[in-house]
């Protein structure tokens, strides 16, 4: 069924070398600043699970998703998912795919500890982040949580057909919970087959391993003071503990950042599968109002 779907679903986008193995870049639309959107842990298929918000993005901007390795249309690496080999492969797939920077980076979830990584060291190729709830290196101090950990059993769901398996049995656990005519019909066929393809797999379990170590390596970084950040995150309706949320510590994370907006919206840890219209003008105007504005200055 592997072999079949791939020929039956081949990349929606280019495919480049990088370390010996192909990494997936999705690229849309034009304009005068590039969004970079990166993808939480173990979302399948980024490129796809994005569809809804690189279509209202790349109206205005050049809207761009590469897909680690273990993701999407990208092979599987023998290299570590430490922080410093995510985003050197992330950098090497934009150079090699004449993606000229400066970036505007989109982290959605635990890609904001990479986007932390990045904007520190290498301070000249961000133009601004936007982050859909991110994790943030001092989100465990802040909260006294551990990080979370996916048995390394999961790894032999892909290759041994289980994922498929799974994915018979209650499809749309993998599936984004948005309303119908979101997604197109291709969309969720071919988000279903690289979940059979790729679910689970070695990057993905060792990503999820490698989460304290990298926390540990950016958890003294902080937003660069000059840098425009904003963030999404999510209504919580419960009390919160000790007085700490999501939205005190975005708050405490923010409050050095001398262009930064902090954008609270009802919605499920993706915001972008049913936010994707109100996120878009959100970043729109935060674009005209703190990025592009300062550089006529």
């Amino acid at each position: 069924m592997t072999a079949v779907e791939k020929k039956k679903y081949p990349p929606i986008g280019q495919l480049v070398g990088v370390n010996g193995r192909d990494i997936h870049v999705y690229t849309k639309g034009k304009g005068e600043n590039t969004i970079v959107l990166l993808s939480g842990l173990g979302t399948t298929a980024p490129a796809l699970d994005f569809e809804p918000l690189v279509n209202e993005l790349s109206k205005d901007n050049k809207v761009v998703v590469v897909e680690p390795f273990g993701y999407g249309w990208s092979d599987i690496t023998n290299k570590k998912r430490t922080v410093e080999n995510s985003v050197s492969e992330m950098r090497e797939a934009l150079q090699k795919s004449d993606i000229k920077g400066p970036y505007i980076l989109m982290p959605h979830s635990v890609s904001g500890v990479y986007s932390m990584y990045y904007a520190n060291k290498y301070p000249d190729e961000v133009k601004a982040i936007i982050g859909i709830d991110p994790t943030l290196p001092k989100a465990l101090d802040y909260f006294k949580e551990e990080a979370p950990n996916i048995p390394s059993l999961m790894s032999v769901l892909a290759p041994s057909g289980l994922a498929r398996l799974a994915l018979l049995t209650s499809p749309n656990q993998y599936l984004p919970l948005a309303e119908e005519g979101t997604y197109t019909t291709k969309n969720l066929k071919m988000t279903k087959a690289i979940s059979s393809w790729k679910g689970y797999n070695k990057n993905v379990i060792d990503e999820a391993k490698e989460l304290n170590n990298n926390i540990n390596k950016t958890v003294d970084m902080s937003f660069p003071s000059k840098m425009p950040v904003m963030i999404f995150t999510r209504k919580v309706d419960k009390e919160p503990k000790e007085g700490k949320s999501n939205i005190t510590f975005y708050q405490n994370q923010l409050s050095h950042v001398s262009s930064q907006k902090l954008v609270v919206l009802q919605g499920h840890h993706y915001l972008h599968w049913t936010k994707y219209r109100e996120m878009s003008e959100y970043v729109n105007d935060f674009i005209d109002t703190s990025i592009n504005s300062s550089k006529k200055k």
